[in-house]
């Protein structure tokens, strides 16, 4: 009989995903831990969402380009924290979209990541008050998902 092998559990890409809530904190902060006890990296994400902008402001070039800037800008100063916090290697991924669609099927693909580890609930939008991108990450994400509540 042959013998199953455990699947291993140290993750080397983890990736996280912010957005300011108090759950996507307290994943971030997780993702910490995993990241300096596996020695892995780190690979932030944020997304900007095209449903929180009027159709002017989505047509406006500047708009979008400044308001990626500032998403950037932002997310960097997460990584900054985890470099403090003692995570050797942190990488970024911005992108826009949908949160959950645009991190399943666009950022995982990109950052090769492992594991993904996200907040229950999502600061923007009505879908804040149903966890529903964070249901929707973990049904159709192709690596594992921690949702941290």
């Amino acid at each position: 009989m042959a013998q199953q092998q455990e699947p291993n559990k140290n993750f080397k890409r983890i990736l996280v995903g912010v957005d300011d809530s108090e759950d996507a904190q307290l994943a971030f902060r997780y993702a910490i831990r995993e990241a300096r006890q596996n020695d892995a990296t780190l690979i932030i994400t944020s997304i900007l969402e095209d449903d929180d902008m009027s159709v002017y402001q989505a047509l406006d070039k500047n708009f979008v380009k400044d308001q990626r800037q500032k998403l950037y800008d932002h997310v960097n100063e997460y990584r900054k924290l985890a470099l403090r916090a003692g995570v050797k290697n942190v990488d970024i991924i911005i992108s826009e979209g949908e949160a959950g669609e645009t991190i399943v099927k666009k950022v995982i693909p990109a950052a090769d990541a492992d594991l993904l580890v996200i907040g229950s609930l999502s600061k923007t939008g009505i879908r804040k008050y149903f966890g529903s991108q964070a249901s929707y990450m973990a049904k159709y994400a192709p690596i594992s998902v921690m949702v941290v509540r």
